[in-house]
């Protein structure tokens, strides 16, 4: 072997022992294997196939601060000797964290796994490194030998070596005298070989190496990017409502809208729900021309209020808020309000305008021109939006950034952190991530949520360049099939990029499943929807169970929220007990008090002998939760789950008190578990198999 190759292998036989405390300063870096290498990719012990994986590495995978993340490697080597694998994880400031040790995940796969939890927001990042363990290499074949008697003094004599090398990367105070005594007992002759063989194979001793194992041949991964985001970026409980039609009145057959005063009346019993995020609808003057009436009829009276993501009239633009509601102080109060109670305001971003919008004037180039000179308007076939221009983006890209971050700076500035943004799909992804990327580059706290329902391609890589959260097709994904496959895609690898905010409603969709099944149908889906992803959301009258559609086999609603002003009994709907608000109020507590339910990545399913009954667990540390929920909001539906229960941390054969969380009464749960969940009365199970430490109020965010 060349020299300098010889050297090579000794630098890496000498690599330091990491500590659990104290990780190594100088880590292991990329193998760099020298020019008569076959595959200049491959290090000296193998280290393919990382996951989370976003865009080949080219992009950060996805995590909030305390969240606890899987990393996975395929590692392996040459031969029969053992190998063994750890997980680098480095803050923002390039420090590494306490070594975090991999296991195989199945015997015999080669692939390696560990959980993470990066404890603080910022760009993170992580690597695996593989190892030859000839310590585990050892203790295999002097299992073997010794007690057959196949070279056994020189087999104990290796042994002892072994002990002493590893016992020097051994904290004295952390196990370095049992190593030695395991290495002094192996060469002790007046002892048998099955003596000096369990000395090594004492307790104390394998704890010890397990924590500082000697380490050969070691081999790093490139890091991989990890962008830290705070915990509202994953969890959260959004409610969406119209400020113009709380306080609504008709005067003299005129409606008169609700103002920001009148709507932040509202604003303490949406947080008495449980919610965390105040979403708004835009707020911004709203155009004349082609002004939509009604039940989007064509035909507008003076009075009609318009659609609100008709955006722009001469009183302004996206930076302006609509007179009717108020001025730019009476929001700045709104949002104060809103956050003295514990919630943040979410704000719509639409970037289109109405023919009445001031960049129309001043600048045309934004928009697409047809053959006769007029502006295209919006189009969806078979709908119209003529009250509405979308934004053509190649002839000024560079300005449209700049406005647009001038915009959102500004609401901003007036304390809005949060944006829902409408319809991105129709605008370059790359705008997208030009834009995000410039606000959080100062701003890393702002969350834009994306409102795609589109084809998978486009969502996913909306995800990816940055939109911290994502709608999804959950408002259609009824049965058990289709929620259970959904929603192990969203939690599995889709979860390095794209989080879900399963929304039950929105002033669009009003799904048939909510039109057919009555307040059982809403009641399940909310149970679904705040227990599958740690963020979900309700639009207005959802807690009413509205349910009346435009026309059969339509998801529009009847005198739709979007067309016309809709003042709402809440008071009357809670004194007759038409209101479902008590279960939302109860799902928001179960959530805020269960950290498993803040997690996405942790959601596992749970054999059921029945297609109309769903049941599944999320488990965090100690906290195990199990969900079996009817999805049958016509029948009474009996069934026994099978519970897969090395997943909730118990034994096969044992039996458990469980609690359920919505009705406080208790059970003895074992492997089969039989339920029957009937409409309007039980729609639910919500167990806790394990005690969790009380916590108060919503998570830090």
């Amino acid at each position: 072997m060349p020299a300098a190759r010889q050297s090579s292998t000794e630098q890496l036989q000498r690599t330091p022992t990491p500590r659990a405390a104290d990780p190594p300063a100088q880590p292991a870096t990329p193998a760099q294997p020298s020019g008569d290498a076959v595959n200049p990719h491959i290090g000296r012990i193998p280290v393919l196939d990382l996951r989370p994986l976003v865009d080949c590495g080219r992009r950060p995978a996805k995590a909030v601060a305390g969240e606890t993340l899987p990393i996975s490697a395929t590692v392996f080597r040459e031969g029969h000797d053992a190998v063994a694998a750890n997980v680098v994880l480095r803050d923002p400031s390039g420090r590494p964290g306490p070594w975090t040790p991999m296991r195989e995940l199945a015997p015999g796969t080669d692939r390696w796994g560990a959980d993470v939890t990066p404890d603080s927001e910022g760009h993170w990042t992580y690597s695996v490194e593989a190892w030859s363990d000839p310590v585990a290499t050892w203790r295999h074949h002097a299992g073997i030998k010794v007690p057959a008697g196949i070279d056994t003094a020189l087999v104990l004599a290796e042994g002892a070596e072994l002990h002493e090398r590893a016992a020097a990367g051994v904290p004295k105070n952390d196990g370095r005298e049992a190593v030695l005594a395991a290495a002094d007992a192996l060469r002790d002759g007046t002892r048998t070989p099955a003596d000096r063989l369990a000395s090594a194979l004492a307790p104390e001793t394998v704890a010890a190496l397990d924590r500082h194992p000697l380490r050969e041949l070691v081999t790093a991964s490139p890091p991989l990017p990890l962008q830290v985001e705070r915990t509202r970026a994953l969890f959260g409980s959004w409610y969406e409502f119209f400020p113009r039609s709380e306080g609504a009145t008709v005067e003299g057959g005129k409606p008169v809208s609700g103002t920001f005063r009148t709507a932040a009346q509202r604003l303490p019993a949406i947080a008495a729900m449980g919610f965390d995020v105040v979403y708004l609808p835009p707020i911004h003057p709203i155009g004349r021309t082609f002004r939509k009436g009604p039940n989007n009829t064509l035909e507008a009276s003076p009075h009609d209020v318009g659609v609100p993501w008709a955006i722009g009239s001469p009183e302004g633009g996206h930076d302006a808020v609509h007179p009717d509601l108020g001025t730019l102080d009476d929001f700045d109060a709104f949002v104060h309000c809103a956050r003295d109670l514990r919630m943040e305001v979410a704000l719509d971003f639409a970037l289109q305008c109405s023919p009445d919008h001031p960049w129309v004037e001043k600048h045309p180039e934004w928009f697409h021109h047809r053959a006769d000179g007029t502006i295209a308007y919006a189009e969806n076939p078979p709908k119209k939006y003529q009250d509405i221009y979308p934004i053509a983006f190649d002839t000024d890209m560079r300005g449209l950034v700049t406005e647009t971050l001038r915009v959102l700076r500004h609401w901003m500035d007036h304390g809005v952190r949060i944006f829902r943004v409408d319809n991105p799909h129709t605008k370059p992804v790359v705008f997208w991530e030009t834009v995000i990327g410039e606000i959080n580059r100062t701003d890393p706290d702002v969350i834009f949520l994306a409102e795609a329902f589109t084809r998978p391609a486009m969502m996913h890589t909306l995800g990816a360049i940055g939109f911290q959260q994502s709608y999804t097709y959950f408002t259609w994904r009824n049965t058990r099939h289709e929620l259970t496959e959904y929603l192990t895609e969203l939690s599995g690898d889709a979860a390095a990029y794209m989080r879900p905010n399963l929304f039950v409603n929105t002033p669009d969709i009003l799904h048939a499943y909510l039109q057919e099944g009555g307040r059982p149908a809403f009641e399940a889906r909310a149970v679904l929807a705040a227990t599958l992803s740690p963020a979900w959301g309700v639009y207005a009258g959802y807690e009413l169970c509205e349910n009346t559609p435009l026309k059969q086999g339509s998801e529009e609603y009847l005198d739709s929220e979007k067309y016309q002003l809709r003042p709402r009994d809440w008071e009357s709907a809670e004194r007759t007990g038409r209101s479902i608000a008590p279960l939302i109020t109860a799902l928001n507590r179960i959530r805020r008090r269960h950290p498993a339910l803040q997690q996405l990545r942790n959601l596992h399913f749970h054999h059921v002998d029945n297609d109309a009954v769903i049941a599944y667990s999320k488990r965090s540390g100690p906290d195990v939760v199990l969900m079996v929920v009817n999805l049958d909001p016509h029948h009474t539906q009996e069934a026994t789950v099978s519970l897969d229960m090395p997943v909730l941390g118990l034994d096969r054969h044992e039996t458990v008190p469980v609690r359920d969380e919505l009705t406080g009464e208790t059970y003895h749960w074992g492997r089969a578990v039989y339920v029957r969940l009937e409409p309007g009365v039980t729609p639910a199970h919500i167990v806790v198999l394990r005690p969790s430490p009380p916590i108060g109020g919503s998570p830090t965010s």
